[in-house]
């Protein structure tokens, strides 16, 4: 079966006046369907940008994105994508939000309703429906976001430090629940995070990116078994995957990645 993701050798450059920058520097990779992976790197290394880049929110200075064997070209329709802010609309209440992505799509409302409710039920928000957001948490308002993202049903989920500005004990919570979702609903999910441990606790991969301009430094296979529990990262194999990465991080020297997976 092809991937789900392919990238490319893809760089970006972006131009400002007299001023330019590279964001991304031949980066490849491919994520299979139904697979969690998550990218991790120093900030401003290009982490988001990849990911407009795959959603065709920005286009390449060089090489290619695809999507289910699509080259990506124009923004895709059918994606969830989950932002570090919720960015809810205030005037509108919990289940309005989730339905957002149906009207801008021209859907029948009457057709998700039921699906929206029994997301807003999944992700433990049952009795909120009509609340606003100033009326929630954080950490409600971002599973309220999550159901939004997959309100549609989209085969694939970009998410780009959806729970960064959460505290530690909320954002432990939610990564149980995004977990819980991905494994009842087998999405395909590429996840930006600053956090190594959140990155090794959630994913199959890890990409490990290096300091702008960035390259993929390399990538590597977490052999955890699922479903994960807060109690494994306590474990020996856990802090080995960390420690292997920080050592990536603390230690990048701008060479490409070896793309083999590394268990």
């Amino acid at each position: 079966m092809p991937p789900l993701i392919a990238v490319e050798e893809v760089s970006k450059v972006f131009t400002s006046g007299a001023r330019t920058v590279t964001a991304l520097e031949r980066v490849s990779f491919q994520i299979e369907s139904g697979s969690f992976v998550s990218i991790v790197g120093p900030s401003g290394c290009g982490k988001s940008t990849l990911l407009k880049i795959i959603s065709g929110l920005l286009s390449v200075s060089n090489g290619s994105a695809f999507v289910a064997g699509e080259r990506v070209v124009n923004p895709l329709e059918n994606i969830g994508m989950v932002f570090q802010a919720p960015v809810l609309l205030k005037w509108r209440t919990v289940l309005g939000n989730v339905l957002l992505p149906v009207e801008f799509a021209k859907l029948n409302l009457a057709d998700y309703a039921e699906k929206a409710r029994a997301l807003i039920k999944l992700v433990g928000l049952e009795g909120f429906e009509e609340m606003y957001p100033h009326e929630l948490s954080g950490g409600m308002q971002q599973r309220a976001s999550l159901c939004r993202a997959l309100v549609t049903d989209p085969r694939l989920l970009l998410m780009d430090e959806p729970f960064g500005a959460l505290d530690a004990m909320t954002r432990d919570e939610l990564d149980i629940e995004l977990l819980r979702i991905w494994e009842e609903r087998k999405k395909t999910v590429l996840f930006v995070t600053h956090s190594i441990q959140e990155a090794v606790f959630l994913s199959d991969r890890v990409l490990v990116m290096s300091a702008r301009p960035g390259r993929l430094l390399e990538i590597i296979g977490i052999d955890l078994p699922r479903p994960r529990t807060m109690e494994m990262m306590s474990t020996s194999p856990f802090g080995q995957y960390t420690l292997k990465i920080r050592s990536l991080l603390t230690g990048a020297n701008g060479q490409p990645a070896r793309t083999g997976s590394t268990a």
